[in-house]
């Protein structure tokens, strides 16, 4: 049984509180469709990371993010626990020029 959480680094935290609410709540719409089997989105790998950064594109935004696999106990049953780090969110020009 697998299950998602989601966490927010940092910088998608501070691109949160700047931008207007409505934003925010689409965007956070479509982080949780990557919580869906399959993700849905216009999802790409991003080359140049070892660590399988992938890209979520919402119009002039882009969603940094990358999935964490760890093991829980739960009930004495172990319980696959997927992380969704959204590692960053800004505009289409600026998002690539960071980290």
């Amino acid at each position: 049984m697998d299950i998602i959480k989601i966490r927010y680094a940092k910088k998608a935290l501070k691109f949160f509180s700047k931008a207007e609410k409505t934003l925010v709540n689409n965007i956070k719409d479509a982080i949780n469709k990557l919580t869906k089997t399959p993700p849905e989105g216009d999802i790409k790998a991003l080359s140049g990371y070892k660590d399988g950064r992938k890209r979520l594109r919402y119009g002039k935004y882009r969603i940094i993010f990358r999935y964490d696999e760890s093991i829980e106990e739960k009930d004495e049953k172990e319980v696959n626990i997927i992380i969704l780090l959204i590692i960053n969110i800004g505009s289409r020009g600026d998002i690539y020029k960071e980290d």
